[in-house]
């Protein structure tokens, strides 16, 4: 029976994955490793933990992840910090979760069959024209951005060195149920629920490539199955929209008016523009399945279905709070 790792599993994309880990491979030993911080929630996984053996360990814990990786045959890695904006404000977390926790897995992970790393988009930078490819330079521009490119250099580093199985995926911008609310789509639909202003950064014209959760995961699992060591493969949705735009759509879904759209100072380093060809794992047999438009409308109607899970974060949890109330007001 394969043993399969999951780091960052109580957070949204990993508990996505898990569950389609439980579906696509019922016969398999899903173990999630997880330390809890204020993104994952352990709550993601109730319908499910019976299935799975959970550890609440830290990924920078050394002792910690070689008992969690006894015996394992796999590794898909996702724990990280994520948010550009506390990377601006805070960086040293990211340095350690996303730069040395990825060092300790990979330290530990000399007899795993399959590691498989879950990177970003982001590591590119911006491109104004045209699509990035797998070969494309890493030119990282914020601190978040920069921790996962080191990360990510870091497991090619391993493969070449050390022989060790790396697989690494850059996925493009992700949205879904269950997103920690400090996130644009889950933040603003909250927000416009609440009649709050939803603060759009500078005028709004930057683009992401939006991925659907779920095809997200297919594509991590694509990747992990028939992806070749050493390589990297980009999961995009191939759904380019402004900010402005999704800002737009998301109050037509929920009925409210666009004055609640409020432009505030730009952050710093924020990209213009993200693309993705992913070709290479199309190759492989991989493909979005999700109608953006359907998916949309219907992650915005599950926030404003489910308002009591993200009114337990944002008021019931001053760490969030104190830090949207601080980054905002400054910006505002």
């Amino acid at each position: 029976m394969r043993r399969v790792v999951v780091t960052g599993g109580a957070g949204f994309i990993g508990s996505w994955l898990v569950r389609r880990l439980l579906s696509d491979y019922p016969d398999y030993q899903v173990v999630v490793l997880d330390a809890l911080t204020y993104a994952g929630r352990r709550e993601n996984l109730a319908a499910i933990e019976s299935q799975i053996e959970f550890v609440h360990g830290d990924v920078r814990d050394r002792d910690c992840v070689r008992k969690t990786l006894a015996g394992a045959t796999d590794l898909l890695h996702l724990a990280a910090e994520t948010h550009v904006d506390r990377s601006i404000v805070n960086p040293d977390n990211f340095v350690t979760t996303d730069v040395y926790g990825t060092y300790v897995l990979l330290e530990a992970s000399r007899e795993i069959e399959r590691f498989v790393y879950v990177s970003t988009d982001e590591v590119y930078g911006s491109i104004e024209e045209g699509e990035f490819t797998e070969e494309s330079p890493l030119r990282p521009n914020s601190p978040y951005a920069a921790s996962k490119a080191s990360a990510d250099l870091m497991c090619r580093a391993f493969f070449v060195t050390y022989d060790l199985p790396a697989i690494v995926t850059r996925g493009s911008n992700t949205f879904g149920p269950r997103q920690y609310p400090e996130k644009v789509l889950p933040l603003f639909v909250s927000n416009a629920i609440e009649g709050k202003p939803l603060p759009l950064y500078g005028d709004g014209r930057q683009r992401r490539d939006w991925l659907y959760v779920d095809d997200h995961c297919s594509g991590i699992l694509t990747a992990w199955q028939k992806g070749k060591p050493g390589e990297a493969y980009n999961i995009g949705g191939g759904n380019e929209r402004e900010n402005i735009e999704i800002a737009r759509r998301l109050l037509t879904v929920l009925g409210k008016p666009e004055s609640l759209i409020k432009s505030v100072a730009d952050r710093p380093g924020h990209d213009r523009r993200y693309a993705l060809n992913s070709d290479k794992l199309k190759a492989l047999g991989w493909a979005p399945k999700a109608d953006f438009e359907s998916a949309f409308e219907e992650t915005v109607r599950w926030y404003a279905e489910n308002r009591d899970w993200w009114k337990a974060i944002k008021e019931r949890q001053p760490e969030f709070k104190q830090f949207a109330d601080a980054w905002y007001k400054d910006r505002a």
